[in-house]
This record gives structure tokens, C-alpha cells and sequence, in this order.
């Protein structure tokens, strides 16, 4: 049963696609055609993908509004707990939206390294494929002169710490007077956590997060200009 769940609705599903991009899209080019697969699935998980990003923009409100009783009823903090538990009741946000969406990711990353550990040439190559994809012959594995397939890559994994430490640091600045000893340590601490995982595995796994994570920013600009919090006017 597990069996069937993982192979026949999940691998099979996305190396198929995988392939699809690969003769038809990508130009017999896998590495670009991970980078349309993941594109493709950020597109079938925008609808997640709002819901997380317009919940991170109220949260940044809410801590504001909690900033705001916290000095006000400074003298007061039995009625100040009153007040940010009120607060925080009533803008309750869920973050299944987000945590799902990762999951997807996670999932369709994970299906990605098994495609290069079984590898994807010669006779299971012609049993995966479905009738209406094309078999591709030899695949081309180079994405600008990279072996996708390689690990101990240095380059890639650190392009995606580089666009982690700016992307951290971009928030840090939005709230910077909240930015504690812990924070900074995770400045530093996550991207080279990531460069390292990611050192070790195939270089697929990069190009996949780093296409995600600018699609991710992108997405993330248009929503928080839709969803920019109100300037409350201070009385």
C-alpha cells in the first residue's frame, strides 16, 4: 500500500512532469527543468502561499499593537495581559497555510534526490516513463557547467546561504529594535547550517531551494504591498 502511495501517486506523477519539462521546455536541460518543476509547483501553491504571506504581514501588526499596550498600560500589567490576550484572540492566525506549503516542498524535494538516487537513464528509465512522455535518450545533466547530480558542490550551496544571510538581514533590519543575541546568532548560524546540508547532497537540491526562495521574495513583494499594515496615528 505505502508502496503504491509513494511510487505510483507520488514519484512516478512528478519524475514524469520532471521529464515532460525536461523534452519539451527546458530544452534537454534538467537543471532548467527543475527550475520550471519548481516554478510550476509554486504556481499550484500560490493559493498557500498568499494565505502564509498575508498572516506573516498581520503578525507584524499585531506585535506592533502588543508594543503599543505594553506602554500604555506599563503601570498596569494585570490589564496589560488582558488587553495582548484580547489582542492576540481576536487576530488569531493559523499557519497551516505556510506549514503546508513546506511540506509540499519538502516532499517534492525529497522525490527530486530519489529520481537522482535510482538514477534516471537505461531500462527503469523507460519503465517509469507514461505513454504520452517521450524517452529522452542520454539525459544532460550540466546546468551551466555544473554536474547537478554531483554533491560536495560549493559553488550553489553558497549562492543559497549568500540569498539566506540577505534575506535574514532584510528582515532584521524591518525589525530592528526587536533583534536579540539569539537573532544574530541565527544570522549566522542557519545559512551555514544550510550551506552545509546542502554540501552534501546533490546540487539539484540547491538549484530547486534557490528558485523557490526567489519565487518565494517575489510573491512575497506583491503581497506585502497589497496587505501593508495601517500606521496607527499615535494620540
Amino acid at each position: 500500500m505505502w508502496s503504491f502511495i509513494w511510487n505510483d501517486l507520488l514519484y512516478q506523477p512528478v519524475f514524469n512532469v520532471l521529464i515532460w519539462l525536461y523534452n519539451n521546455t527546458a530544452h534537454q536541460n534538467l537543471g532548467w527543468a527543475v527550475v520550471y518543476l519548481t516554478v510550476f509547483l509554486r504556481i499550484l501553491l500560490l493559493p498557500l502561499t498568499v494565505i502564509g504571506e498575508r498572516n506573516k504581514v498581520r503578525d507584524e501588526q499585531v506585535q506592533e499593537d502588543i508594543k503599543k499596550i505594553e506602554k500604555e498600560f506599563r503601570n498596569d500589567p494585570t490589564l496589560q495581559k488582558e488587553e495582548i490576550r484580547k489582542l492576540v484572540k481576536r487576530n488569531k492566525i493559523n499557519p497551516w497555510a505556510k506549514v503546508l506549503a513546506l511540506g509540499i516542498q519538502l516532499l517534492v524535494l525529497i522525490l527530486l534526490y530519489q529520481v537522482f538516487l535510482q538514477g534516471i537513464t537505461g531500462e527503469k528509465l523507460l519503465r517509469t516513463l507514461y505513454e504520452w512522455v517521450d524517452f529522452p535518450g542520454s539525459i544532460n545533466i550540466f546546468f551551466y557547467g555544473f554536474n547537478i547530480g554531483a554533491r560536495h558542490d560549493i559553488v550553489w550551496p553558497g549562492f543559497v546561504a549568500i540569498v539566506l544571510l540577505a534575506e535574514i538581514y532584510i528582515d532584521f533590519k524591518r525589525h530592528k529594535e526587536n533583534v536579540t543575541k539569539s537573532d544574530l546568532a541565527y544570522f549566522i548560524l542557519f545559512p551555514a547550517f544550510s550551506f552545509y546540508i546542502l554540501w552534501l547532497l546533490p546540487m539539484v537540491k540547491s538549484i530547486f531551494i534557490l528558485t523557490s526562495m526567489f519565487f518565494g521574495m517575489f510573491i512575497g513583494l506583491i503581497i506585502r504591498a497589497l496587505f501593508k499594515p495601517h500606521k496607527k496615528q499615535e494620540n
